[in-house]
């Protein structure tokens, strides 16, 4: 477990994470929770009293990264930026995340696409499942897995996906 003491920070216009609250991490502790990479990780411990696992330290170049806070985290840690917060990380080795059964059938269906999907790295592939998972109701659920399925047939990562569906509207 790395132990570090950082203030929380929000990016007021930074691209697709403007208005993000977040730690920086710095690569000195990042390389003491994992060695030696920089392409991101999943962490697990505690912010403050409040344990967390299976989140992202997103690279953020030079070796550094940030671990996002979304507005239910900050909620559980009443704190806002500007505020400190104590951490105590480590790498998270179990984290794994399952494929849902309704994208693995949808994927299935057409030639290449589950193949494609599974090209992608684990990473990667958490990004379309997560954000298919948190659907709210069928209907949106749904949308997502008609919008991910024709991500995969026009070869699209995640983030692509998003700006050209933004875009369509």
């Amino acid at each position: 477990m790395v132990n570090f003491n950082a203030e929380i920070e929000r990016f007021e216009k930074n691209g697709e994470k403007t208005g993000w609250s977040y730690v920086f991490v710095p690569e000195e502790i990042a390389h003491q929770i994992k060695p030696n990479d920089r392409r991101g990780m999943r962490v697990r411990g505690h912010i403050d009293q409040v344990a967390i696992d299976g989140k992202s330290l997103i690279p953020m170049g030079g070796g550094d990264f940030i671990l996002a806070l979304d507005a239910k985290l900050r909620k559980q840690l009443r704190k806002e930026e500007g505020n400190m917060v104590s951490l105590s990380l480590e790498h998270d080795v179990d984290f794994k995340i399952e494929m849902p059964e309704d994208l693995e059938v949808c994927l299935a269906q057409e030639d290449g696409l589950l193949e494609h999907f599974l090209s992608y790295t684990k990473a990667h592939q958490n990004y379309f499942i997560n954000w298919l998972n948190t659907a709210k109701t069928e209907v949106t659920r749904t949308k997502r897995l008609v919008m991910i399925v024709d991500a995969m047939a026009k070869k699209q990562d995640f983030g692509l996906m998003l700006r050209s569906n933004k875009r369509e509207k």
